[in-house]
Parts: C-alpha cells; structure tokens; sequence
C-alpha cells in the first residue's frame, strides 16, 4: 500500500494544493472553491476525475454557508422555482455528458469560467420584474442543472439569476449555499447513477475536505490583512485566463 501511494505522490501533492488553493479564495472572498478547484484539476487530473473529486469539498464547506445563519428558511421558500429545477436537470446534463465528444464538456468549462470571470469583473446591474419571475426561474433552473451535469460548474446561468434577485449580502451567501449544497449532492447521485464516481475517487473526494478546510481558515485570516476588492479583481482574471487554457486548444 505505502508503494501505491508513493506512486501516486505527485497526484496527492497536486489535488491537495489545488484544494489548498481553491479553500484559501473561498475563505478570502466567501465563493469560488468548486469553480477554481474543478478547472484546475480539469487541467492536470482531466475533467470526469476532476467531477469527482470536488464532491465531498464542495457539499461540507457550503452546508454552514447555505443552511447555518439567518435567512435560510426565507432564502429557500423564496428560491425554491429556482432550486428545483436547477437540482433535478443536472441527471439531463450528466446523461448528455455520456453521448456527447470528450472534447465538449472541456470546452463549455472553459467558456463558463471565462463568462463567470467577466460577470465577476463587470458586476452588472441585473433587476428582474416579479412578474416574469414565474417563467424564468424555473428556465434558469433548468439551464443550470444541464450546464451543472455537463461541467459541474453551478454559476451559469444561475449566478445572473441571483444576482437580478435583489440579495442583500446574507441573502446571496445563503442562496449560492443552498445552491451548491443541492446541487453538489445530486451531482454525486447522477454520477453514482452512471457509474462515473468510482471508489477510489470518492475516498479522495474525502480526504480533499481536509486541504480544502485549512485553505479556507487560512483565506479568512488572510481577508482581514488583503484589499478583497483587488484579490477579486486578480481572481475573476484568472478564471478568465484558465477558461481560456481550456477552451482554445479545443477550439484550434
């Protein structure tokens, strides 16, 4: 067994920095460590192995920011048009995944990183009339789980749909949370399903919560010293440019 992992010292080392990494941007900025963790491992570990392993990370260090605190119950019972759908089309996108080039998933994980980076730099002005909120949550929902099961990112287009929502601060902690929670999990589920989230994969999904944790209390000690405003300008441009590392070899 200690043979086994010496041969694979060079992946442990590389899963538990990028974890490191990507706990460390959550705990400084409050969000990013699926999203940062998945493209970085997609482009050292190769995406499917990269799905599975932000699993455990992503579901144990959102469940105190979506269900712990204030405005949880308020948050859910306002959002769930948006939850549900967003939760149950992830199997739609994880089947498609199965049919669908290799090649494709990398390529829309590339352009939802560059997006979710621009959305991160531009912070548009989003407001949506209650009245066509009945359709589009349940669109955007939709729209989401397919792109959640296709790249197990759970920003596009769902962040612009929070964000038109009118949060306060707490109210968008909660909701991308709850978000991340639900959908993390039935990701798990789908990827079981279609027997995609192999053994070995998930005991490593595992042992990431403990890298991923440290990066986070080391992130929130590090906020109180760092200008947030500029750490986020420097990692919304790095998303950019790692959604670009993936994206443009597909493409040329």
């Amino acid at each position: 067994m200690l043979s086994d992992l010496s041969s694979h010292a060079p992946e442990i080392l590389i899963v538990a920095a990028v974890f490191l990494l990507a706990g460390a941007v959550k705990g400084v900025i409050g969000m990013g460590l699926p999203t940062i963790a998945l493209g970085l491992l997609t482009a050292t570990v190769g995406l499917e192995t990269a799905m599975a392993l932000i699993l455990a990370p992503a579901i144990i260090t959102n469940i105190w920011q979506g269900f712990v605190g204030t405005h949880v119950r308020e948050v859910f019972s306002r959002l769930w048009p948006f939850f549900v759908p967003a939760t149950l089309t992830i199997w739609l996108g994880v089947a498609l995944a199965q049919i669908w080039p290799a090649a494709l998933p990398v390529a829309l994980l590339g352009g939802v990183l560059i997006a979710y980076g621009v959305l991160g730099l531009a912070k548009p002005a989003l407001h949506l009339p209650p009245r066509h909120d009945r359709w589009v949550a349940p669109l955007a929902g939709a729209l989401n789980g397919i792109f959640s099961g296709l790249t197990a990112t759970f920003v596009i287009p769902g962040l612009l749909y929070l964000q038109a929502q009118n949060l306060n601060r707490d109210q968008m902690v909660r909701a991308l949370g709850q978000l991340f929670v639900l959908s993390t999990a039935m990701l798990a589920l789908a990827l079981a399903f279609f027997g995609r989230l192999p053994p070995e994969a998930s005991l490593a999904s595992l042992l990431s919560v403990l890298p991923a944790i440290s990066g986070m209390v080391a992130g929130s000690w590090l906020r109180r010293r760092l200008s947030e405003a500029a750490f986020r300008r420097v990692f919304f441009t790095a998303l950019i440019a790692l959604g670009a590392y993936l994206l443009l070899p597909v493409l040329f």
